[in-house]
This record gives structure tokens, C-alpha cells and sequence, in this order.
């Protein structure tokens, strides 16, 4: 079953907080109606991207996640569902997802939650949420849309 965006992700929600930004990750994780979500997570540095995927993690019953900045890659186990947190950040190439064993992570249940992944757009499968986190006044806008 597909998993639908919420009418207020999808306008854009407002977080003020670091708190807020990882509530907004534990909702989507906690209404997931699939086996499988796979995420781009996309915006500047310091926006809240791994605060949103530690909010995903709190959603599932992971406790604890951390920047894969320089793993790539972390696998969460254990959970109502896995999550998978990439950081495409200081990847060059496309070609560098093969390493990674990308693919095989898409093909499997859980939450793919990827920093970054604008950057290889044509790596992403279809129905990928693409995640938007905006800097503005007073704190973070987060928005998602569906790529087709």
C-alpha cells in the first residue's frame, strides 16, 4: 500500500524547533501505511535533516541516530520497521551508489531516508517523497512532495 503525504507536509509545516522538526519525522514514521518509504531529504546545512530522521527513528521505536556524514550509511534495525539513513553529501558520482549497495536497500521494507539526495535525482525511485527543508525566520519550513 502506498503511503500518502499529509495535506500539511505537503503545504509545508512550520517547525520553530529542533523538537518540532523531530515531532513532524515521528508522525510521518507513526502514519506510515506501507512496508517501504523512501525519502529525499533535501535543504542547507543545519536545516534539520537528521533531526527529522531522528524523529523518523523515534516513530519506529529506534531510539538514537546519528549524521552519516562520514559512514555514508547507517542501518537501524529493530523497530516496527528498519531505517536506513544515507548522507549523498560527499559522494562525486551517481556511480558511487553501486558501492553502497543502494539498490538492494531500496528493494527491502523499512524507511530509506537519504540527506542529500537531490544530488543523483535519477537514482531515486519512483514515488520517493522528496522532502524540502527551508531556512526562514523563527525556524525551518519542511515540505514534501511525491517524485513521479
Amino acid at each position: 500500500m502506498a503511503n500518502r503525504i499529509s495535506d500539511d507536509i505537503r503545504a509545508g509545516v512550520l517547525c520553530a524547533t529542533e523538537s518540532e522538526t523531530a515531532a513532524l519525522g515521528c508522525a510521518v514514521a507513526a502514519g506510515m501505511t506501507g512496508d517501504r518509504l523512501v525519502m529525499s531529504l533535501e535543504g542547507p546545512l543545519g536545516a534539520g535533516k537528521t533531526c527529522f530522521v531522528g524523529g523518523l527513528a523515534g516513530g519506529l521505536g529506534i531510539a538514537d541516530v546519528s549524521s552519516p556524514t562520514f559512514a555514508l550509511v547507517h542501518e537501524y534495525p529493530g523497530g516496527r520497521l528498519p531505517l536506513v539513513h544515507f548522507d549523498f553529501y560527499r559522494l562525486e558520482r551517481e556511480d558511487d551508489l553501486v558501492a553502497l549497495g543502494f539498490d538492494d536497500y531500496l528493494r527491502e521494507p523499512g524507511i530509506c531516508a537519504i540527506e542529500w539526495g537531490g544530488k543523483f535525482p535519477g537514482a531515486l525511485p519512483p514515488g520517493t517523497w522528496r522532502v524540502a527543508f527551508d531556512i526562514v525566520p523563527g525556524g525551518r519550513i519542511i515540505r514534501a512532495a511525491i517524485v513521479r
